[in-house]
């Protein structure tokens, strides 16, 4: 099952914690306040954040919180369907709460994730040297560049 926000819209009163206590359940793990405090820092970051970047957040308000325990953590989301891992220009796997359908423009410079929406290539139909190789899981789309701060920073 996974953490998205197709009920979002249709529900204004749409509880992410609660979803995620339904999950843990359904799922048999239990949910400790480690787990809860990661997916609280990863569900209020914008930044694509790598395990490192989460565990040093976490460490500030959590000092007994170990960087296994993140790992660890992140796995069990990713598998749960809570978040999504990405890697990107050969640097840390970093994650996505995001479960909506979008895509990334990637800064090649500051390695800065921007999520976008595009409607239009969401719609296209797949060609069939594609479709004929196996079943398509999911559609998205990779844009990298350079972002404005970076540009103007030369």
């Amino acid at each position: 099952m996974r953490l998205g926000n197709k009920n979002k819209s249709k529900d204004t009163n749409f509880d992410p914690l609660a979803q995620l206590r339904d999950i843990c359940s359904k799922a048999g793990i239990r949910l400790t306040h480690q787990r809860l405090e990661v997916f609280k820092e990863i569900k209020s970051a914008h930044d694509h954040p790598a395990a490192e970047d989460i565990y040093g957040r976490l460490k500030k308000r959590m000092p007994t919180i170990s960087l296994d325990t993140v790992y660890r953590t992140l796995a069990t989301f990713e598998k749960m369907g809570v978040i999504r891992k990405m890697h990107v220009l050969d640097d840390h796997a970093r994650f996505d709460p995001n479960m909506e359908r979008h895509h990334h423009f990637v800064c090649t410079k500051c390695k800065k994730i921007i999520d976008f929406k595009w409607p239009d290539f969401d719609e296209l139909v797949l060609p069939p040297e594609i479709t004929d190789v196996g079943t398509i899981l999911e559609q998205q789309v990779e844009v990298r560049g350079v972002c404005k701060k970076c540009a103007k920073s030369k």
